[in-house]
């Protein structure tokens, strides 16, 4: 039997891979992390499926359903949030998959920040602007952050910023990330993406707290901060289709450019 780590994507189940959406549909054994992930997503998986939310479930108590399912040789979809790479709570599920010597796959999703950044109907990364995405998060109540892993660091970059778990925190991030970015760099909060109640709220570090605050959003919210969000136009346009730069794929320069 196989234990397949699953991304879900954000939310939307139509964001599914089609990996991941046939997998789920063939494993008698689904366990999917309940507060992130909808129920439409694994509604997919067989009628006689055993589908446990492991939401209130502990580390214990998923590994015994999984070692159970081993003992009967059946595969598991095990269903994460977003992409299982990115604070997916797979690597201690890992460390005791091998120690039992059960086999697991991981199967890549959607993450949220890739998903945040289409409803914004944006990219990221403009020529000159930000060529770099840091993904981070705010300790607050969970793991604590590793020792130089601050925002103080991260901003000193002065590139975009997809800040998780950090909504409740938002007036330490203001006060982090004001000294280098100023009251005016634009903030996207993003609060589950790919539901079908997401709410996006743009602002400022300097008014986008006030505004998150009257939305009542206090979880599950991605925080994107960084000049790439703002609405400007006086960028250059990419090397990559600049009829001037010829390269590998288009090695003569069009003489229109030249």
């Amino acid at each position: 039997m196989t234990v397949y780590f699953i991304g879900a994507g954000p939310g939307d189940p139509e964001l599914l891979t089609l990996k991941a959406a046939r997998l789920i549909g063939e494993c008698p054994v689904c366990l999917y992390a309940g507060s992130l992930v909808p129920e439409q997503v694994v509604a997919i998986a067989p009628k006689d499926a055993r589908v446990l939310d492991t939401a209130p479930m502990t580390l214990d108590e998923t590994h015994a359903e999984i070692v159970a399912a081993h003992e009967k040789g059946q595969h598991i979809a095990r269903v994460h949030s977003g992409d299982p790479s990115l604070y997916g709570a797979i690597a201690e599920q890992i460390r005791r998959l091998r120690q039992d010597n059960i086999d697991y796959q991981i199967i890549p999703g959607v993450p949220a920040y890739t998903a945040a950044a289409a409803a914004l109907g944006q990219e990221l990364t403009i020529p000159e602007v930000a060529q770099s995405i840091v993904l981070t998060r705010m300790s607050m109540k969970s793991t604590s952050m590793p020792a130089g892993e601050t925002l103080e660091n991260f901003a000193r970059t002065g590139t975009t910023l997809a800040i998780h778990l950090g909504i409740r925190a938002l007036r330490e991030i203001e006060r982090q990330l004001i000294p280098f970015y100023g009251e005016d760099c634009p903030v996207a909060v993003i609060y589950r993406v790919g539901w079908p109640d997401q709410q996006i709220i743009r602002g400022t570090l300097a008014t986008v707290r006030e505004k998150v605050r009257e939305a009542k959003i206090t979880r599950t919210a991605l925080i994107l901060v960084g000049p790439a969000l703002s609405d400007q136009h006086g960028f250059p346009d990419s090397a990559l289709y600049d009829a001037a730069r010829p390269h590998v794929l288009r090695p003569k320069a069009r003489k229109e450019a030249v």
